[in-house]
Formats: C-alpha cells, sequence, structure tokens
C-alpha cells in the first residue's frame, strides 16, 4: 500500500505556480496541510461531498489556473453527482485526486463502497471524463500525478492507500480566513505576482 501523506507530499513537491488546491474534509485536508500550507490551497472544512463541485466553480472561473481537488473515498462517494456534471461540463483545467482508503475514516473506519463494489476511476469513465489513472503501488505514482497535474481535464487520478492513523497537520479552520487567504492568492495570480 501506499501512504497517503508522503503520496500527497510527491503529488504536490515542485507544485506548479498556477496550481490551485482544493481538499476535502479530513485526511485529505491535513494531508494537504503537511504538504505546504500555502495561500494557494482552500481547506474546505464541513462540506462533505461538496469538493468537486467546488472544485468546477473554480475551475469554470479562473481557466488560467490548474485546479486540482484532492478528497477523500468516502467524500467522493458522497458527491458522486457531481462527476457526471463535471464530466458534462469537461473543463480542461480540472483535475481530481482521490485518496481511497476504502474506509469512511471520518465515522470510525467503516468500510466504504470502493472496499466493496464501487470503482471510483470507472465511475468517472463513465462519466466522460478524458482519462482515469489508479495507483495501486508507489510506481503508479508517477503516472498518476503526471495525470492530475498535466493532462487536458476532466481526469480523475486514485490512490489506493492504508487506513493510516497520522497526527493530524491542522490548517487554519476559520472559514472567513480561509476565504481571505485564498482569495488574495487569486488575486496575486492573477495579477502576476510570485506565491
Amino acid at each position: 500500500m501506499i501512504g497517503r501523506r508522503d503520496a500527497i507530499a510527491e503529488v504536490l513537491k515542485d507544485r506548479p505556480d498556477n496550481l490551485l488546491v482544493i481538499s476535502g474534509l479530513g485526511s485529505p485536508t491535513y494531508d494537504v496541510a503537511a504538504a505546504g500550507d500555502v495561500a494557494q490551497n482552500f481547506y474546505l472544512w464541513g462540506a462533505m461531498g461538496g469538493a468537486a463541485a467546488m472544485g468546477l466553480g473554480l475551475a469554470q472561473a479562473r481557466p488560467d489556473a490548474r485546479v486540482l481537488v484532492i478528497t477523500g473515498d468516502g467524500e467522493m462517494l458522497m458527491g458522486l453527482g457531481s462527476l457526471a456534471t463535471l464530466g458534462a461540463k469537461a473543463p480542461a483545467n480540472l483535475a481530481i485526486l482521490v485518496i481511497d482508503n476504502e474506509a469512511f475514516g471520518e465515522t470510525g473506519g467503516q468500510t466504504s463502497h470502493t472496499g466493496k463494489t464501487t470503482n471510483l476511476a470507472a465511475v468517472a469513465l463513465a462519466c466522460g471524463f478524458r482519462q482515469v489513472a489508479t495507483a495501486h503501488k508507489q510506481a503508479d505514482l508517477a503516472g498518476v500525478k503526471q495525470l492530475v497535474l498535466d493532462d487536458a481535464g476532466p481526469v480523475l487520478g486514485v490512490i489506493k492507500t492504508g487506513s493510516d492513523d497520522l497526527p493530524r497537520v491542522l490548517p487554519e479552520r476559520d472559514g472567513h480566513i480561509i476565504r481571505n487567504t485564498f482569495k488574495t492568492a487569486l488575486t496575486n495570480q492573477q495579477n502576476g505576482e510570485s506565491k
């Protein structure tokens, strides 16, 4: 199995200047923050199931940027209908990265549907995504990284991980501060200012 925190750190290592990241509830947010708490990260606290839809809105508003939604399998399952909308709208600058530990980590570790019958990559393809890739082992990670950072979207990458109980890295939780920090980063990016 791939360690989820190491996988996110690898995906975000040397991140492009135009990359905007939305992280879903729970472990994906902790892992994104651990990889670097930067102003171009939007931590979507308390909106389970909404990360992919928010990514679509941001991708449409900022076609000059690459938008990467990093979320867990539980949240993606909750927002499954958004995959159909993403496929229909087909934003070329949007990528979804699902950290799939096959468990509902925030509610006690029960087996999620991806640990049973649901294949999120196959669902995304059926919804019209251009490409998908799944990393089952470390050697697969480079292909998923390239897909979510470089390939025309909408694309979906899945990283199969263990259910590691790692220390939480808690970024800012105040919604006003997160919004204002991200808004400033968007303005600076649009004006050609560096991170």
